[in-house]
């Protein structure tokens, strides 16, 4: 699938800026950017300097000077490629960019496809497939938690665990593999009883890491959380609340708020995005009823909902309240839901005691002064098993992973059967080579130019 030749691009967000960088890999990058360099000092070569060596000077279109650089030698295979490399680092005006790429292309360079530069890390063995997909999970990383699973998973992470149990699973299996040459004179090589031992162990362990996507899955995407209640008690303040910012417009007009308005704060490392709805109410106005059929779409999205009602009118409208309570629990049972009494500041302390003693849960806060804001983060962020991630334990945050998890699993219980059984050693290997099938797909070991053009799809250009 690599093609030989040499590949630029720009490395750097494209747009004006103070510096950019231009990458180039391949066998003639050394010498096609020795073709346009010229040194500050000396007519040194850059085919002659050391790798990870820096050199001052302008490229050159003839003997038109383009731009000042420095030019970053990596030579192989001691590059992230595992070919030669050279970055140039110019300014960052467009125009610069666009010469010195044009200027490399006619000297012979290919313009780099998606994720090209990595998809050649992983064909040169520089990193198996999850360390590659785990390069673009963290350019894309918006939070702490996703950068640390991202980092976590490019040094190997969840690479070494799943090589580590493909390893041991294929020493067995070669055992089983060899009884069947020698099938005629009926003997063991592999101990039965350490084959379930270990059968038990890779159980125990894939059990760990398909229950780590549920958590891996809301670190990396986020958490989206609709705010609802009726018109004017607040959701809008309580999202400028959360997000510390004048996001939604708050007026005192009933309705103020026709279309869900979203935005994404990160709390205690974990992403949530908050999903302001217009108020639900029966309304006539056909722009409001729009945009109140749009709020329980958005309610069937969320992973988490806000209840939120003005504890000002409690008194006289505390039935309704209870009642679109009991409709979204009923609605939405295996949802979270926060009930919450906005404006606590106009209430006094025996009110509160009133509110407090009649709806089981509720949070009292005042979106308006801030007051019970950082208690509801907490409370958020207490429907997220940050466990794991304390203990930096491997989480799985790649749907095509946990798809090859699932099916490994599912082979691992069939040998398990087999050896409870006392299936012979032909059949056991069937479902040993698929387990060892689904094991190499996450890694690469097993994989086709189709899954390869799929997944590197997905990544920049220049990376």
């Amino acid at each position: 699938m690599i093609n030989q030749d040499t590949i630029v691009a720009l490395a750097t967000p494209s747009g004006a800026g103070a510096i950019a960088v231009i990458r180039l890999s391949g066998n003639e990058a050394i010498a096609l950017a020795d073709a346009c360099f010229k040194s500050v000092k000396t007519n040194k070569a850059l085919a002659s300097q050391k790798t990870h060596t820096i050199h001052l000077g302008h490229i050159m279109d003839g003997d038109r000077t383009i731009d000042e650089v420095l030019v970053s030698i990596f030579k192989n295979p001691n590059s992230y490629t595992g070919e030669d490399v050279v970055e140039v680092s110019c300014h960052g005006s467009n125009y610069i960019q666009q010469e010195i790429i044009q200027l490399f292309v006619r000297k012979g360079c290919r313009m780099a496809t998606a994720g090209e530069f990595t998809l050649r890390a992983f064909l040169n063995a520089k990193l198996d497939l999850s360390q590659a997909e785990a390069v673009a999970d963290l350019i894309s990383s918006d939070n702490e938690a996703s950068h640390q699973i991202a980092m976590q998973q490019m040094r190997g992470g969840f690479s070494s665990e799943i090589a580590k149990l493909r390893e041991e699973l294929l020493n067995f299996a070669s055992l089983i593999e060899l009884e069947l040459d020698f099938a005629e004179e009926d003997v063991e090589f592999a101990d039965r009883t350490q084959f379930k031992e270990l059968v038990e162990r890779i159980r125990f362990v894939l059990k760990r890491l398909i229950d780590s996507f549920a958590v891996g899955n809301v670190i990396k995407n986020g958490i989206p959380v609709a705010i609802v209640g009726e018109p004017n008690v607040g959701k809008s303040t309580l999202l400028n609340a959360l997000l510390n910012e004048e996001r939604a417009i708050v007026s005192d007009i009933a309705g103020t708020t026709r279309d869900t308005i979203e935005d994404e704060i990160s709390i205690g490392g974990i992403g949530f995005r908050f999903i302001d709805t217009a108020g639900i109410r029966e309304t006539k106005d056909v722009v409001e009823s729009i945009g109140i059929k749009k709020t329980f779409e958005k309610i069937d999205q969320a992973q988490v909902v806000i209840y939120l009602f003005d504890s000002t009118e409690f008194e006289s409208a505390s039935a309704t309240f209870k009642v679109e309570i009991e409709k979204i629990k009923n609605k939405y049972p295996l949802k979270p839901l926060i009930v919450i009494a906005n404006k606590m500041d106009k209430l006094s302390e025996d009110a509160m005691q009133v509110i407090q003693s009649q709806i089981e849960g509720l949070t009292l806060i005042s979106a308006k002064s801030g007051d019970g804001v950082d208690a509801l983060k907490n409370q958020l962020l207490s429907f997220v098993n940050t466990g794991a991630l304390r203990n930096n334990d491997t989480i799985v945050t790649n749907s095509r992973h946990y798809d090859s998890l699932l099916k490994a699993f599912e082979e691992i219980d069939k040998v398990k059967y087999g050896l409870d059984s006392g299936l012979s050693g032909d059949l056991l290997a069937i479902d040993i080579r698929q387990a060892l099938y689904h094991f190499g797909e996450i890694t690469g070991e097993i994989t086709n130019d189709d899954l390869l053009g799929n997944i590197f799809a997905n990544f920049c250009i220049g990376k």
